[in-house]
């Protein structure tokens, strides 16, 4: 025998009525919030390159990075991307990115991680060469977006002027994307930027004794 009970017409009407209402609640939230949302973006009127800074202990800012410059080049922007730092290995962004040649300039200037090198003063020179590469982006308005990956990691070794790259970075075209990755931005890049995300972690693979996978990590 069956333990469930027939539900009588009452109980059912009841039940139809509630998620009416609960419907009808909802209807009438978002109605509201849309009002708001419509509201602010009609304020927002002002189109001008920005400049995006991802950083934190979390995994995700790179990704992220290289999500916003494959969006870029969906919509027929030109790509322009300088890796500080990373360079020693290749990782699937490069390979998958130099397909398109025409449509994205791919600079990996880094020669490992800090530990890896275990030079500053070489780890030096090549976050200068990098940061030249990085300034022809800057002064060529053809490039709707920039991508300064790990950029943030030179800075917070002060591998290069950070007061001088700010400078260089307020000087660049007016319409001209600009985004900055890696751990440890330091105050005065958060300052100047219009947009800032801070990853942070609340659980990583590698804490379980995870390795770096291919696909996920590089």
């Amino acid at each position: 025998m069956s333990d469930n009970k027939p539900v009588d017409a009452e109980t059912a009407a009841n039940t139809a009525a509630n998620i009416e209402a609960i419907n009808q609640r909802h209807r009438v939230r978002m109605e509201r919030k849309k009002a708001i949302i419509d509201a602010a973006i009609a304020k927002a009127d002002k189109e001008i390159g920005i400049i995006i800074v991802n950083t934190g202990n979390g995994k995700g800012k790179s990704s992220s990075g290289f999500g916003m410059a494959i969006r870029a080049m969906g919509h027929g922007m030109k790509v322009g991307v300088v890796q500080f730092i990373k360079g020693a290995m290749s990782t699937g962004e490069e390979k998958f990115l130099r397909r398109f040649p025409d449509e994205i300039s791919f600079h990996a200037m880094g020669e490992g991680y800090t530990w890896e090198t275990q030079n500053r003063e070489r780890d030096i020179e090549k976050a200068e060469l990098a940061w030249e590469q990085a300034k022809t982006f800057l002064a060529d308005p053809s490039y709707g977006l920039v991508l300064f990956d790990e950029l943030n990691i030179a800075l917070k070794y002060n591998y290069l002027d950070v007061h001088k790259v700010i400078a260089d970075l307020l000087e660049r075209p007016a319409m001209q994307h600009v985004v900055i990755t890696g751990r440890g931005a330091p105050d005065e890049l958060i300052a100047i930027a219009d947009t800032v995300t801070e990853m942070a972690v609340v659980k990583h693979a590698y804490a379980a004794g995870i390795g770096a996978q291919i696909g996920t990590e590089w």
